[in-house]
């Protein structure tokens, strides 16, 4: 899908507030709400626009952040296939991204409490015999929360 100018205003501006009424957002990129209507379509459609969610403030919601290293000890596909697969079961696994170097995985885990935090990571990583060593860093201070894409 091509992407204009416009299309990176319109998104940009749709990534920072997906709730903007389509006049306030054709003001902003100088079209009419149609026009506007009629891209957002469009990014729904060819897949531009993957999904829309409501963010919630942590520090109102109550829990904590923790992240976690993790290092695999038998490379294949299938052994990455089944972290992947029990990560996306996960309901606390906010994030995880498969990363090169020293550590094989990032995740990051949403956790009530740091006793939550602890039984979470014993039973996803301490009891999986494939985990050669993972390194757990509860979050002190989010300093910034985002996925906003730069366009």
């Amino acid at each position: 899908m091509a992407v204009d100018e416009i299309d990176r205003r319109l998104l940009t501006l749709l990534q920072r507030d997906s709730t903007r009424t389509l006049h306030d957002l054709g003001e902003e990129v100088g079209l009419s709400p149609s026009a506007v209507q009629r891209r957002i379509t469009r990014y729904r459609k060819e897949g531009l626009i993957a999904r829309q969610v409501e963010v919630l403030d942590p520090e109102r919601v109550g829990g904590m952040l923790a992240a976690v290293l993790v290092t695999i000890d038998r490379e294949s596909v299938q052994h990455h296939a089944e972290i992947r697969e029990r990560m996306l079961r996960s309901r606390n696994v906010q994030q995880c991204y498969a990363i090169a170097g020293e550590w094989d995985y990032l995740v990051v885990l949403a956790c009530d409490s740091i006793a939550h935090c602890r039984d979470l990571v014993r039973g996803m990583f301490l009891e999986d015999p494939n985990v050669k060593r993972f390194d757990t860093m509860p979050v002190f201070d989010p300093v910034k929360i985002g996925l906003e894409l730069p366009l």
